[in-house]
């Protein structure tokens, strides 16, 4: 019987936080831009926009590499059922803090597999219970000028400083909040025919 050799692995994003945690299961890989517009439909909610467009990313790289596993991730903060994405400014940022603290906010982080060549396709939602303190306006600027979080969901960059804006966090994969959830995407990815805790992984 012939061993084929294992497809390859893509990570569909430009986020330096999902590259960093996917090297953890220490399988090569390459990243590619998605070039997928992150817009929410009218009357969307975090939850679908989440799944939605993760699997839009992973479709969108494997479109353009069909042979190839390709991961795609996205996150969106959910407040009270209002999508709060990544605030690009500083500005936004400490309006978002604003309204979070004192809040529950729910960081929606969907991962998805695809590979086109063997049809496969899956999605996962890991979910994140996310309770902000009662922040002063004073410790949302230090914060935000210390870490500059202005490309993460939200504005909560929990892995550095951001952890002292939160009173607890809820989850079941404790990479959600950073990104990628990688108990689900270690999953999905065995699923997908990547073998993690062999020595020689086999093909989808």
């Amino acid at each position: 019987m012939t061993t084929r050799a294992p497809r390859p692995l893509i990570l569909g994003s430009t986020s330096s936080y999902r590259r960093e945690l996917l090297a953890r299961l220490r399988l090569p890989f390459e990243v590619i831009s998605p070039e997928v517009d992150e817009t929410p439909l009218p009357g969307e909610s975090p939850r679908d926009l989440a799944l939605r467009l993760a699997l839009a990313k992973a479709r969108a790289v494997a479109a353009r590499h069909p042979s190839a596993v390709v991961i795609g991730s996205d996150q969106v903060a959910d407040l009270g059922g209002e999508p709060l994405g990544k605030p690009g400014t500083h500005e936004r940022a400490v309006a978002q803090l604003r309204r979070m603290r004192g809040r529950t906010v729910i960081f929606q982080t969907a991962v998805a597999v695809a590979c086109r060549d063997s049809g496969f396709e899956q999605v996962e939602l890991a979910p994140v219970h996310v309770r902000f303190r009662e922040l002063t306006d004073a410790e949302i600027e230090f914060y935000l000028r210390a870490e500059t979080p202005y490309d993460c969901a939200g504005s909560a960059k929990s892995e550095g400083l951001g952890i002292a804006l939160l009173e607890s966090i809820e989850s079941d994969d404790p990479t959600a909040l950073i990104g990628l959830p990688l108990i689900r995407t270690a999953r999905l990815l065995q699923a997908a025919g990547l073998a993690l805790l062999t020595p020689a992984q086999s093909a989808a």
